[in-house]
Parts: C-alpha cells; sequence; structure tokens
C-alpha cells in the first residue's frame, strides 16, 4: 500500500461490513441516531440475493423482509427474488445509503482509540477508514459447505450455487442434499429436460421442505422419475461418472455425470472476526456476542443478520435479522437496553 492510497480522516462512528438486507437495516438505524458510519461490500447491494435461482419465491411475506419503515408492496404474498432486488435497491436510495460496492475488506487493525479498516476496490485501488466501531453483517455465504472430494474446490464440475436450469439440458445432473435449495433444482432440472438424480445423506427429506413442495418431490421419487439414493455420498468423480456409496453397506454405484450440483448450504466467513479476537463457538460457529446489544466479546465489535447464526443457517433470517441494527445503534448512542 501506498502512502497515496491511505485514507485518512476523523474517524466513523461505526463501519458496516456487508450491504446485504441487515447491513442496510444497520446503516438505517446507525444514521436515524445522527451517526457517521460507512458500508463496504465486497460485491453489489444484496449480493447474495443474486446468487439465489431466478425464480426463486421467498417463504416470508413482503412485510417480513421491509427494512427501514420503507413498504414493499407487491400484488402477491410472497415477494420473489426480483421483488427482493427492487426493494432492496429502493430502499437504498430512499435512505440516501452511503454504500460502497465491489470494495473488500481484507483486515481490520485495532487500535488504541480507533479501528482501521483495510479495503480493496475491484481495480485494485487500497484504502484504510478509521471508525470507532465495526459491524459485521457478511451474511451466511463465505464458504460452502464441500462434499469432500479431492479437488473439489477447483474442479468445474461441483457447483455450489443454482440459477436456473437451463445450461443442464439433456445432461445428467446430481443434487446433493434434501433441503428446499435442492429439492427446488431437481424438479425444475427434471422440468426441463435434464437427467437429474438426488444424493441425501440422510433417509429422508429435511423437515424445513415447503409443505406444497414436498408432495411433488416425493412423488417423483416414488415414480423413480428422479432416482433418490439416501443416506449416501458422492464419494469421487471419474470422466464422464460419478461414483455414490451408500455409508450404512459401502455399496458403490457408478452413475453418468456431467455436473453435481452441491445444495449442501454454506457458513458464514469468520476471518476479520477471528483478526479482531473474537471467538467462535467450534460446534455451532456462532460468534461470540451479548443478544441484547450484538457487540461480541471485542469492544466496538458488532455483528448482524445471518452471521450470528454460526452453521445454522435456518435460525436467522431477513425478518430477524434486520432487528439487529436498532440494537446496534442504540448501544453506540448510549441508550440504555
Amino acid at each position: 500500500m501506498t502512502q497515496d492510497s491511505i485514507v485518512e480522516s476523523e474517524p466513523l462512528d461505526v463501519t458496516i461490513v456487508g450491504a446485504g438486507p441487515c447491513g442496510l437495516a444497520t446503516a438505517i438505524a446507525v444514521k436515524k441516531r445522527g451517526l457517521s458510519y460507512v458500508i463496504l461490500d465486497r460485491g453489489c447491494v444484496t449480493e447474495a440475493l443474486t446468487h439465489y435461482p431466478s425464480y426463486m419465491t421467498f417463504f416470508s411475506t413482503a412485510e417480513r423482509l421491509e427494512i427501514g419503515d420503507v413498504p414493499f408492496t407487491i400484488p402477491d404474498p410472497k415477494p420473489t427474488r426480483r421483488d427482493a432486488l427492487a426493494y432492496y435497491r429502493h430502499v437504498v436510495a430512499h435512505h440516501g445509503l452511503g454504500v460502497r460496492q465491489y470494495e473488500e475488506v481484507t483486515r481490520i487493525e485495532r487500535g488504541e482509540s480507533a479501528f482501521f479498516v483495510h479495503s480493496r476496490t475491484r481495480d485494485g485501488r487500497e484504502t484504510r477508514i478509521a471508525s470507532r466501531a465495526v459491524v459485521i453483517a457478511t451474511g451466511g455465504f463465505g464458504e460452502p459447505n464441500r462434499l469432500g472430494l479431492e479437488g473439489e474446490a477447483s474442479h468445474r464440475r461441483v457447483i455450489h450455487y443454482y440459477k436456473e436450469p437451463y445450461p443442464f439440458f439433456d445432461q445428467d445432473v446430481i443434487v446433493v442434499g434434501g433441503g428446499n435449495s435442492a429439492v427446488e433444482a431437481a424438479l425444475e432440472l427434471y422440468r426441463n429436460g435434464v437427467r437429474v438424480r438426488m444424493v441425501h445423506f440422510a433417509d429422508t427429506l429435511d423437515r424445513g421442505v415447503k409443505p406444497w413442495v414436498r408432495p411433488d418431490m416425493e412423488n417423483r421419487i416414488a415414480s423413480s422419475e428422479i432416482p433418490m439414493h439416501w443416506t449416501s455420498r458422492v464419494a469421487r468423480l471419474g470422466p464422464d461418472t460419478a461414483t455414490i456409496v451408500e455409508e450404512g453397506t459401502g455399496a458403490a454405484v457408478e452413475v453418468a455425470n456431467d455436473w453435481v450440483l452441491a445444495m449442501t448450504g454454506w457458513r458464514p466467513d469468520a476471518a476479520l472476526l477471528q483478526g479482531l479476537g473474537v471467538a467462535t463457538d467450534s460446534d455451532t460457529g456462532i460468534p461470540a456476542h451479548d443478544a441484547t446489544t450484538m457487540e461480541t466479546t471485542t469492544s466496538g465489535v458488532y455483528i448482524a443478520g445471518v452471521i450470528a447464526a454460526g452453521f445454522n443457517a435456518n435460525k436467522i433470517f431477513i425478518e430477524n435479522g434486520r432487528e439487529h441494527g436498532a440494537l446496534i445503534a442504540a448501544h453506540l448512542a448510549g441508550v440504555p437496553g
């Protein structure tokens, strides 16, 4: 980093890392308290939503996804991905939020009287921001839950996100998982000319599968239209094949394969918190924090949104994570809980 690349100024009250719905809600809350802030995100506003399936419909109603007292008005009872993307961009414009997109936070230093947030823009320019507090609101999509295959991270056949079925037409695809993402992807693939089969480590679909989707999936499995390998895993990949192993018996079967969609979930990236000395529970992945203020065990470091759920992404959603910002803003402003 050169001297010219460092931005020195009077410390901000808070730097927010992550421009997802919960990061935006935090910015709105601190702005209402009259606190100075900036939001940094390595991608665009609500980057995670851009990776959701193109035609996804939220389980929650629009009202429960609202932030910043901005009505989320749509004609249908449940919003789509496209609705949400438009809505959160409207929120940013409505509140005039200071979001710096495509600027990745690389590290955070703890000084005597302020934190120094180091970041890098997509063109390689490096900056440093001083702030009295930091909020980590980077969500739950830091690192995929991998399958354990040799060379998986660089294997182009293994994909950890799904948007639409069309790239997979007339090909053999394994969908790994038994939750909503896996089930909905498999059904959409099946109905768009893809030869799809599923592999799941359990012996039944996950409890959280949407009740209007589950019967459809169970019927496809019962009719063998979508072959299901229960209590199994993908053990290895060969040229145009995959080997599936049943955990109980060790029986292996080799099937034709072009792609593996690992719908096995993601986990938060705790690197920034670890660098600040915040302990994370090894079993749950939850950073040590006070749930009434969202402040971690490192004074001045807060968490907001899904990252507070650790490995259990089904514990905190937008609808309850959006409340974290008000707790943080009140604590920063010195308002009693």
